[in-house]
């Protein structure tokens, strides 16, 4: 859904719309022509009306000042937003002059131009996809919304609700719907929600839903401009002040679907709500209903003629989320590429298109789920180009360094010659130095050593996040609605570590520890790393809610890198087969990888427990072990080591 607040063009003054003293007429009638131009986009005569108040000692400095920059804005065709940042940055810079009268921050009555230009830069950060930055330029202004115009307190409210949103803070999103509803009566109850209950929050799916909003396209907000002592507004930004209300209800049926609360969502024909709806069937996990809903939002579309690359991109890239989810991963790469071509199409050139159609890209997001795709398609070196896209944006995010460690390792293991990539020579005989070439981990390439800094970085992330986490209240512990909206709810938290990605609960930061331990070790067991790899893998054995798969990775990793560090002998510690049958086999069954049964595991472990007693010189431990392996998973290796074992014997036989 499109949301567009217009630049409103006007002039500053501490008193009424009316004129009071004759010496005023023929400012207010400049002002009028001035403003009369400006909606015949004759920017130029506008131009030269604002010097005539300028020179004539019009004392709003500041308004003038900022109603010029709008003005050139527009003149350039919406094109120059860094000009018009930089000319409302100086306008923050500058303090009003002694003596300036005092104005209260309204939008109606006149207003503060300060107050409109900061409103304006936290516009333009939104569009260019800087919400944090956004975010800090809006929040004196949120700080203080009781005390501004009620209308232009709908427009601050409705731009920090989709900061809110699109930074995936959707706990505090909720509470501020609170406060708007409770405190300062901007919205109204939304048809059958409540606070209190809420739906059975889906599975968490393994790839990044965040670039499925629930709207028909982008979210977009353009800035405003300084509310004149008359309200002489243009019909687009009468028209827009009037659909405020409306935007923010439509804000609030959104935040209530991405929290899973139970809300009535009545279809009124346009894309907007519909997208909605499709969107509650997907966190319903109704993903044909979904698929259908978005469907016929292009068929509806189609057939009205209103169909733009904005809103193919939209749902291109939620069917691809949709078939992502039911593990139909060509299907979605195909969808993801189709919303990459409609997102070029939209944003050929950045830096000559509008304000608002910047902000209306969506390549990033759509990169990150292209990303997901490939590496399900087992296309390692095309996930990782995806990755190289959002992370560049979205570098705090640890998921997707840890995603980019598996693209780093799936593309260095499918370049290994033969499925038996180690052989027991070298593992036996290993002085400990590191197999492969060297690789400058600061050049972004899918190579062991660059997943090394990945999973570096991700796990540093990780750690710090999990320090920092936010447990919710009890529901019994809830306050209601009315009495949590007199707190401040800027004190409500989200877990919006992994953007785009929506807020994690504690397991699944768990379980995204466990896997970063598990792959960490494996990296470092490949680059020679020993030490590292023990640690890791002990690290990984002390979690508190460690899956029975990564158990038995971790006492693996750490069996092979005793091993390597000759102590052999606590090395057996971790290979005892014993511990292969309390695991279950159908968290081993459900993965995608080699071990798919307890017999599999089993097999491996001896293997493993065998080349130990090999280390050993117990070569005939080592052949009583080898005759108990059955599986084929580890038959070659077991034949090379026994062909090993009986070398050894010979030699120590001749000897």
């Amino acid at each position: 859904m499109c949301f567009f607040c217009f630049f409103i063009f006007g002039m500053d003054s501490a008193d009424s719309p009316t004129k009071t003293q004759d010496s005023d007429d023929e400012n207010y009638n400049l002002l009028c022509q001035a403003h009369e131009q400006f909606n015949n986009r004759e920017y130029d005569r506008c131009l030269e009306l604002l010097q005539q108040l300028e020179t004539k000692g019009e004392s709003s400095g500041l308004i003038l000042r900022h109603n010029r920059a709008v003005v050139n804005y527009y003149k350039t065709g919406c094109l120059e937003h860094q000009t018009l940042l930089n000319e409302l940055e100086k306008l923050g810079n500058d303090q009003p002059a002694p003596g300036e009268p005092t104005v209260p921050l309204a939008l109606k009555n006149v207003g503060s131009a300060l107050t409109v230009a900061r409103y304006n830069k936290a516009v333009i950060y939104f569009h260019r996809h800087m919400y944090g930055t956004a975010l800090d330029r809006l929040t004196p202004l949120v700080t203080r919304l009781e005390a501004l115009e009620k209308q232009m307190a709908a427009l601050v409210a409705t731009l920090q609700l989709q900061l809110l949103l699109a930074t995936n803070q959707l706990n505090r999103a909720e509470a501020f719907l609170d406060y708007l509803q409770y405190k300062l009566n901007l919205v109204a109850s939304a048809p059958g929600a409540s606070a209190s209950s809420s739906l059975e929050e889906p599975t968490t799916a393994t790839a990044s839903t965040a670039a499925a909003a629930a709207s028909g396209a982008a979210s977009a907000t353009a800035p405003t401009a300084v509310a004149s002592a008359t309200p002489i507004l243009d019909s687009s930004v009468t028209r827009a002040a009037g659909e405020n209300g409306s935007i923010l209800r439509l804000l609030q049926l959104l935040t209530h679907v991405l929290n899973r609360k139970p809300v009535v969502i009545t279809e009124d024909g346009t894309p907007e709500i519909a997208a909605l709806k499709a969107q509650q069937y997907y966190i319903m996990k109704d993903f044909q209903m979904a698929a259908k809903q978005l469907m016929r939002i292009n068929d509806d579309c189609t057939q009205a003629g209103t169909v733009t690359p904005q809103l193919s991109t939209c749902i291109a890239n939620n069917m691809g989320v949709i078939h992502l989810r039911v593990r139909h991963y060509a299907i979605a790469a195909k969808f993801f590429q189709n919303a990459l071509r409609f997102d070029q199409q939209l944003t050929s050139n950045l830096r000559q298109c509008s304000l608002q159609t910047m902000g209306l890209a969506r390549s990033c997001e759509i990169m990150y789920n292209l990303g997901i795709a490939m590496l399900h398609l087992r296309r390692p070196k095309e996930a990782f180009q995806c990755f190289l896209v959002p992370v560049k944006q979205y570098h705090s995010n640890p998921r997707l360094w840890y995603r980019m460690a598996e693209a780093c390792i799936m593309e260095h293991e499918a370049k290994l010659p033969g499925k038996d990539r180690h052989t027991i020579d070298s593992g036996l005989n290993s002085t400990g130095s590191k197999p492969y070439g060297a690789h400058s981990t600061a050049v972004p390439e899918p190579t062991l050593e660059f997943a090394a800094l990945c999973l570096r970085n991700a796990l540093t992330l990780s750690l710090q996040y999990k320090a920092s986490f936010y447990m919710a209240a009890s529901p019994d512990e809830t306050l209601d609605p009315k009495d949590s909206s007199q707190q401040l709810w800027s004190q409500t938290q989200d877990n919006n570590f992994c953007n785009p990605s929506k807020p994690i609960s504690l397991e699944s930061m768990e379980n995204m520890l466990d896997a970063i331990y598990a792959a960490h070790s494996f990296v470092s067991l490949r680059l020679g790393d020993h030490v590292t790899a023990l640690e890791m893998a002990k690290h990984l054995l002390q979690s508190e809610r460690l899956s029975d798969a990564h158990k038995l990775l971790g006492h693996m990793y750490a069996g092979e890198a005793l091993m390597m560090m000759d102590k052999s002998g606590e090395a057996r510690d971790h290979l005892e087969p014993t511990f292969v049958n309390s695991l279950n086999a159908l968290d081993l069954e459900t993965r995608d990888w080699q071990l798919k049964s307890l017999d599999a595991a089993q097999n491996v472990v001896r293997y493993n427990l065998a080349v130990t007693f090999a280390l050993q010189n117990d070569f005939q431990a080592a052949k009583s072990l080898l005759g108990t392996l059955t599986h084929p998973i580890v038959s070659k290796k077991a034949l090379t080591l026994h062909r090993y074992i009986e070398l050894k014997i010979s030699a120590t036989a001749l000897h």
